[in-house]
């Protein structure tokens, strides 16, 4: 099993729409049974007393234009033991990256990359808790995720 955690700031936007569109790519490809796919937040910023917001609505809703549900979604933060858990470990930008590896201690393994990395791309995907553009954070995660099924696949 191919064990995916995606990864970024507060997991409300941007790695919960890569963790629901990763399963949806790999559902519509059969390979359900052949994938884990989860994601978490670098920070605790949506997270309080131990329960975690749900997938922000305007992120909510642009999964929903395609067919994506994200129900029961709620933020959690990354742990340390997640690099023992997952084979990849994938941030959204180079903030994100950095604050990994520092909550990780490193990546002996190579687990970690940036999204968009699997593309081609050294971009960044844009949170657009800040910038609102959520059209072009879905297009570049679905870049990402189809880049990366194609290279697992």
């Amino acid at each position: 099993m191919i064990k995916i955690l995606f990864i970024c700031h507060g997991n409300i936007c941007r790695s919960p729409m890569a963790e629901f569109i990763m399963k949806d790519l790999v559902e519509k490809a059969g390979l359900s049974a052949q994938f884990h796919i989860a994601s978490a937040a670098t920070s605790t910023e949506e997270i309080w007393n131990g329960i975690g917001n749900p997938v922000y609505p305007p992120a909510r809703q642009k999964l929903a234009e395609h067919g994506i549900g994200c129900e029961g979604k709620r933020a959690v933060q990354l742990q340390h033991s997640d690099y023992a858990k997952y084979d990849y470990l994938i941030g959204m930008d180079s903030a994100n990256i950095r604050n990994m590896h520092r909550m990780l201690g490193g990546d002996p393994e190579g687990k970690v990359a940036k999204l968009l990395s699997f593309a081609g791309s050294d971009r960044d995907i844009s949170d657009p808790w800040y910038t609102g553009d959520f059209e072009t954070t879905y297009r570049d995660v679905i870049e990402g995720c189809e880049a990366l099924l194609e290279q697992l696949s």
